[in-house]
């Protein structure tokens, strides 16, 4: 029987600590560099009274345990090879950790009522 092939990962989390675990600054770092990369999105840019102000689904600011990270999908590298590239290089330029994982969805949203209540 053959070992099933490890897939490739999903995300790549870019750390706001540096490679010596220091804490990376500005403070809105992945704010700034999701902003960058808002306009890579499904189907492009928006343009007109489609537009609107938000992240890309590709590239997301988030905190994981704490740490300030940016959530980058690997969908982007397909979209656009040099925004994949730009973000990659942002986290090597200003060694920051990178991981690779998948960020999985809760297991119990907040949002949702329990039933019978």
């Amino acid at each position: 029987m053959s070992t099933p092939e490890r897939s490739k990962p999903r995300e790549v989390f870019i750390q706001g600590l540096t490679l010596d675990g220091r804490s990376f600054r500005p403070s809105d770092w992945a704010e700034r560099l999701a902003g960058a990369m808002s306009s890579f999105r499904p189907g492009g840019a928006q343009m007109g009274r489609a537009a609107y102000i938000g992240y890309s689904p590709y590239c997301v600011p988030n905190v994981i345990n704490g740490i300030k990270c940016v959530v980058v999908n690997e969908a982007l590298r397909e979209l656009e090879p040099m925004a994949w590239d730009f973000v990659m290089n942002f986290a090597r330029d200003n060694q920051l950790q990178v991981v690779d994982a998948c960020l999985l969805p809760d297991a119990h949203p907040a949002a949702s009522p329990r039933p019978g209540r």
